[in-house]
């Protein structure tokens, strides 16, 4: 089992910055990736950005390449995602969630992903 708390979530203004972190905890040698992904009212989960815990090859989708960056610390085990220039259609609950099975890692990598955290709320005022 792999445990993940989301944190840093909250409301800011348009242009602004947020940073999220993800805890990692439990059976962590099994990891194969880390990933965010975003959800809306109204709209399907989907993917934002992911690190591969061995090889750290980077992966973002187009509507935040550039303006939101994926880091890591392994000492404290926690998943970042630092967000710059943020936009209205930024606004969703942030989800952060593991892959221990790489032969499942593959675009569009939400299926891949077998531990998911509750989620943390991002507010963009326009």
């Amino acid at each position: 089992q792999v445990q993940l708390v989301e944190s840093g979530g909250g409301l800011v203004q348009a242009g602004g910055s947020l940073r999220l972190s993800c805890g990692v905890s439990g059976r962590t040698f099994n990891l194969n990736a880390l990933g965010w992904f975003r959800q809306a009212p109204g709209l399907e989960r989907e993917f934002v950005a992911a690190i591969s815990w061995n090889t750290i090859t980077y992966y973002y989708s187009d509507s935040v390449k550039g303006r939101f960056t994926i880091s890591r610390d392994n000492a404290k085990n926690t998943v970042f995602l630092q967000m710059n220039s943020l936009k209205p259609e930024d606004a969703a609950v942030y989800y952060c969630a593991a892959n221990t099975d790489s032969s499942m890692w593959r675009p569009p990598y939400y299926y891949g992903m077998n531990y998911w955290g509750k989620g943390t709320l991002v507010t963009v005022s326009s």
